[in-house]
Formats: C-alpha cells, structure tokens, sequence
C-alpha cells in the first residue's frame, strides 16, 4: 500500500502542473480558471475567516445525517437479513427505493420542512441511508449456510445469531457502505445549502460562483475533497482495525 504513495503524489503533481499551465495559457478567463497560486491565497485567506465556519458547519450537518442513516441503516438491514419470512417482502421495495436520487425528493422535505436545516438533514439522512442498508443486507444473508445450521443446533435467538454471527460476517460490507453514504452525504450537504441558503461551503459556492470570484469558488473545491478524502482515511483506518482478526 506504501508504495502507491509516489505513484499518487506524482499523479497530484501532474495534474496542479496542468492546471498550472492552463491558468497561465490564456485559454480560459481568470474569473472561471484561477490559478493554483490565487486558489491558495483565497484558501488561506478564507480559512482565517468566512470559510472556516463554513466548513464546519458542512461538516457538522454531513456527520449528522450520516450517523443517523448509519445507526438506521444497520438497525434496519439486520432486522430484514436476518428474517427469512420478511426478506422477500421487503427487499423488491428496497431496490425500488435505492435508485431513487436524494435530489429528487428535496421537493418534498421542503413542503414538509420548507427551506430549513431539518430539510436538509432529512435529505442527507435518506440518500445515505441506503448503502448502509443494503450492505448490512448483503453482508448478513451471505453468512456461511453452516454457521446457520451450527446456531439452530445451538438453539441461538436471533438477536444472538446477529450479533455472533450475521453482523461479523457483515463487517466488511458494511464498511463499504459507510464510505460510500459518507460520500453521498457530503454530495447532498453541499446541495442543500445551495438550495436552501444555510450556512456552509454550499453556500459559499454559490455566492462565489454568482460574484465571478473564481479562486474563492475553487478553494470550497479544496476544502470539499479534504473533507471527504479525511473521512474516507479514518473510515479505513477503522476497517483495518476491525478487521485485524480477519486478517491470514
């Protein structure tokens, strides 16, 4: 894994040279291609005042509506994997759910919510609630035929089995999951604050992007993906930790 690192630097290095260079060319105007240079300038500029406080506040209401689709998803996909009689029944409904974009029910929470922070919670709590669910889904039905045998023979209730059997077994699945909603939350915060004018990068996109104030717009582009590239580190840092024991 060490040694991708080079490999990934020099890819970094490449690419902000060819951003670099186009900024530079005269192809495109400053006001819709900064330089790295201003990007930076704007980037710690803003960290000292206005985007510090929009990153937080970004931060804060991804975490929230990805902890309550996490804790939900996990509850919900183990009570449907580990119930033969309500599995069949429900699962054609979840994958008639699943494709369905967060965006295209933010009309709906807004005539529910109108345009508050509940709404946007409630959006990112439903588009990230389902690769949680249906990984735990997945992870706990796919549990060894004979471990199953091996707990009826040992008479174990269900909340046993799950926690024995059904939910180690699902830990990987279930990792995935978690990276994946807390992209989708990071997505649909970000859209929620441009929609509904809350505070945060969102926000502070769509007011850079309408003053023409490119190297501001750019450096809510930075912070996004430090953001999501520092979850998806610790999220794998965890999973190696859970999956210590897995490990041959």
């Amino acid at each position: 894994m060490k040694s991708a690192w080079p490999a990934s630097l020099a890819l970094l290095a490449a690419l902000i040279a060819l951003w670099w260079a186009a900024s530079l060319s005269g192809w495109f105007s400053p006001a819709f291609l900064p330089t790295p240079q201003a990007t930076a300038a704007s980037l710690t500029e803003g960290l000292r005042g206005d985007l510090l406080q929009a990153s937080l506040a970004t931060l804060g209401r991804m975490l929230q509506g990805w902890l309550l689709a996490s804790v939900g998803g996990i509850a919900l996909g183990a009570t449907i994997a580990s119930s033969a009689t309500l599995r069949p029944w429900v699962q054609p409904t979840l994958e008639f759910l699943r494709p369905l974009p967060a965006s295209a029910v933010m009309p709906l929470a807004i005539a529910l919510y109108g345009l508050s922070p509940a709404m946007v919670l409630s959006v990112v709590a439903f588009g990230s609630l389902w690769p949680t669910l249906l990984a735990t889904v997945h992870g706990i039905a796919s549990v060894e035929p004979r471990l199953i045998d091996v707990a009826r023979c040992l008479r174990l209730s269900r909340a046993a089995f799950l926690w024995k059997m059904g939910l180690p077994n699902a830990v990987p699945d279930i990792l995935a999951g978690l990276r994946l909603s807390l992209t989708v939350a990071l997505i649909v915060s970000t859209l929620g604050e441009m929609l509904a004018s809350q505070d945060g990068l969102g926000l502070a996109i769509l007011v850079a992007s309408r003053a023409y104030r490119a190297s501001e717009l750019f450096a809510c582009l930075v912070l996004l993906s430090l953001i999501g590239l520092a979850g998806h580190g610790l999220l794998v840092m965890a999973g190696r930790w859970l999956l210590r024991g897995q490990r041959h």
